[in-house]
């Protein structure tokens, strides 16, 4: 199991933080280094100053807005990341949600799974660097009747097949994700549960693609935080707002893809609550409703030994690429979990 690290969204107050967490874990030997974007900073440009103050770890798309980009741009921009990092670069796609989608990108937020397919497949057949012609239900170059003409990608990746990722929560999307991409990028992961939520499906999308999960990149981002064991409950208490933004307050009513995660994984009416409280404006409320178990099982909290046991549960679940978010209220504190994180998985024996 390798390790990475998530940056999350940068211009969040921390930037030159997080170019020293990043190096520091490019010294330290984590795999990837990912980067978000939502309606703030774009991920392209982080990872492109990542990667000019990097050596030897990729840089990651965690993720890619579908909605943000034509599939031609998305694959312009991952040739020349992967060009400019000497062939570091992981290209990971996402939907987003319908408020993002419809609200920040005008894009209609609809037939999510249908418009994935192919957008890949024309960022796939864009990588060739064959001429593109593509006729589909969302897409169809060239327009039919105008001047446009076949056109093939000029910069040259520096390899023949750059991985590609999805970000995928429900069962038929982690389905999709296994027939048509490298690897998925996965939230809130719970080891004890990540069987039933996860590998399942994506191990049915790999059958129906005749294929195996041998080299398929099980990758969910894990955030970590550092302490002696009697004080687990207040580091979970650390991550109360993020995971109430994401369960209680992400999407709409009914389209919240982390809310329909946590009641699969037994938390019915934990989220109903926490979003029900969340959408009503209560945050501190949807906060304080979260179970402390719920957030236990989707960190990494305490010691280096209790970190470590951890990473071995998410190991023997089929993680392939564990990816940490240290978190701290200083840069020494996040430095600190960063380390944390590699000496737990030496101790664990899975990295």
């Amino acid at each position: 199991m390798q390790l990475g690290i998530n940056l999350g969204y940068w211009g969040a107050g921390m930037d030159a933080d997080n170019l020293a967490v990043a190096k520091e874990a490019d010294r330290l030997g984590y795999a990837v280094c990912w980067a978000a974007e939502a309606y703030g900073s774009d991920a392209a440009t982080v990872l492109s100053w990542v990667a000019a103050q990097t050596e030897r770890m990729d840089v990651g798309s965690a993720i890619f807005q579908i909605p943000a980009r034509q599939p031609t741009m998305t694959a312009m921009t991952a040739a020349t990341l992967d060009s400019l990092s000497g062939g570091r670069f992981r290209l990971g796609l996402g939907v987003s949600g319908p408020q993002v989608s419809e609200g920040w990108y005008g894009v209609k937020f609809d037939k999510p799974l249908a418009r994935t397919r192919e957008y890949v497949e024309i960022v796939r057949k864009a990588m060739t660097r064959e001429r593109l012609s593509y006729e589909g239900a969302h897409w169809t170059l060239p327009l039919p009747g105008g001047p446009g003409k076949p056109l093939k990608l000029t910069v040259h990746p520096e390899r023949e097949h750059i991985p590609l990722y999805i970000a995928a929560i429900g069962p038929k999307n982690l389905e999709q994700t296994g027939e048509i991409a490298d690897g998925a990028l996965l939230i809130f992961p719970s080891a004890d549960h990540l069987e039933d939520t996860a590998i399942r499906h994506l191990r049915a999308g790999r059958e129906k693609a005749g294929l195996t999960m041998d080299g398929f990149d099980v990758c969910p981002t894990v955030p970590l935080a550092l302490g002696e064991d009697k004080d687990v409950p207040a580091l979970a208490d650390m991550f109360r707002p993020y995971t109430a933004l994401y369960v209680g307050g992400m999407g709409s009513r009914k389209q919240n893809f982390y809310n329909q995660l946590a009641q699969r994984m037994g938390y019915e009416q934990e989220a109903a609550e926490i979003q029900d409280k969340y959408l009503a404006g209560d945050k501190e409320g949807a906060a304080a409703a979260i179970p402390h178990q719920l957030i236990d099982q989707t960190t990494l909290l305490g010691s280096v030994e209790r970190i470590a046991d951890r990473m071995k549960a998410y190991a023997a679940a089929g993680v392939t690429t564990l990816t940490l978010a240290p978190a701290g209220f200083t840069l020494d504190e996040r430095i600190a979990a960063l380390r944390a994180g590699t000496d737990a998985a030496e101790r664990a024996g899975v990295a």
